[in-house]
């Protein structure tokens, strides 16, 4: 028989220090993207599951968990991404002609782990801009992730910019079923070169050689020079190189600490991103903490297919990185019902002090809530007073 407290795999319950923690980044990440213009949102945590995966592709049904809602008996879903409900915010809610900045933060539920010891519950924050095609709007999402990550304390963070038109472009005049371009992605993304080989012995010449020349294009600048002359002579090419090359000059001018790199084989997400992608990585984290880029496409099934750019993180991740916090400083106050105590209480509260109550029979607990000042009556006033250092 299981134990009732045991939950299932990949799911956690979250403790006191650890919630506090999360709980303050939150806040104070949301207050980031509010101080550029973002506005937040909070979607449902269920839709209908066509709204949910419409346009999502097959892997994001994958990670849906599926139940049927008792009112109407149609199929929910419980959302893996917040995504795709933003953008059906900004198309059919908020309906603007200009510019939104849209923000959030919420669960997510996974069917699977995305890693071998990842949650199955990341708590999900995001930002978006919608209806700019420019380049600026992409800079700004850069901008504000990488201020993100500074305010969780990532000092010197990596970011790894690609881009899904240089397959595209490599691809130019070449018949490919979605099982075959998935095996081209996968071995982009291992950098099989001999894989790679297999798959592109039939194209045409220029497609074989821009292909093939992907998985060695990775490092810093320099990469997107050589780019230049090994892939082919395709206007894509030529577009999607000038553009990284541009983010990448702004991106270490505001972020001097942050380390700018390239992996053009890098095509994770090549069925969702319509551009400039990029993920971002942190000391101490196995895998990237955050991902963004450019999806113009993601509005087109709710009616209005405009310009899209955004990130997300789990914030839960976010905050693994963080220096481990000492306990807040509180008040210690004995229990009694003395109306100038209370009195005393309410007002240190309205103060932002934190105040514990020591019940009857636990005055001596006082430690495990890391008071460092104790209420005590003199000559009929209650007065703060400094507790020994332990």
């Amino acid at each position: 028989m299981t134990s009732a407290w045991l939950l299932p795999e990949h799911i956690a319950d979250v403790l006191p220090s650890e919630a506090r923690r999360i709980e303050e980044l939150r806040r104070q990440l949301l207050e980031r993207a509010g101080s550029y213009g973002f506005e937040l949102v909070i979607p449902p945590l269920l839709e209908h599951l066509e709204s949910l995966l419409t346009g999502a592709g097959h892997a994001l049904d994958l990670r849906t968990f599926k139940l049927v809602d008792q009112l109407s008996g149609r199929t929910l879903g419980l959302r893996a991404d917040a995504t795709p409900q933003v953008a059906r915010i900004d198309a059919h809610l908020l309906n603007r002609q200009g510019v939104a900045r849209l923000c959030y933060c919420g669960p997510v539920l996974h069917t699977r782990p995305q890693a071998a010891h990842a949650t199955r519950e990341p708590l999900q924050l995001g930002a978006e801009i919608y209806g700019h095609p420019g380049l600026e709007a992409d800079f700004e999402i850069q901008e504000l992730a990488l201020d993100c990550l500074g305010a969780a304390g990532v000092a010197a963070p990596v970011i790894d910019i690609s881009d899904v038109r240089i397959l595209r472009s490599a691809l130019v005049g070449v018949a490919l079923e979605a099982a075959a371009l998935d095996d081209v992605v996968s071995a982009l993304a291992a950098k099989d070169a001999p894989a790679l080989r297999s798959l592109a012995r039939s194209w045409p010449i220029a497609a074989r050689r821009s292909i093939e020349a992907l998985p060695e294009l990775y490092g810093d600048l320099s990469v997107l020079d050589r780019a230049s002359r090994e892939l082919g002579d395709h206007a894509g090419f030529a577009k999607a190189i000038n553009e990284m090359r541009w983010l990448a000059e702004q991106v270490g001018r505001a972020h001097p600490a942050a380390r700018v790199g390239f992996d053009l084989a890098d095509m994770g997400g090549y069925g969702y991103y319509s551009g400039v992608r990029f993920a971002i990585y942190a000391h101490g984290a196995a895998d990237a903490v955050l991902r963004g880029g450019r999806y113009d496409e993601v509005g087109a099934v709710f009616g209005r297919n405009r310009p899209a750019v955004g990130f997300s993180a789990d914030l839960k991740v976010l905050a693994e990185l963080m220096a481990p916090e000492p306990p807040r400083c509180a008040v210690l106050a004995p229990w009694s019902d003395d109306t100038a105590l209370r009195a005393v209480v309410r007002e240190l509260r309205q103060q932002g002090e934190t105040v514990v109550y020591a019940l009857p029979g636990h005055e001596h607990e006082g430690e495990e809530y890391a008071c460092d000042r104790e209420l005590v009556s003199r000559n009929g006033n209650w007065e703060l007073q400094a507790l020994p250092a332990r």
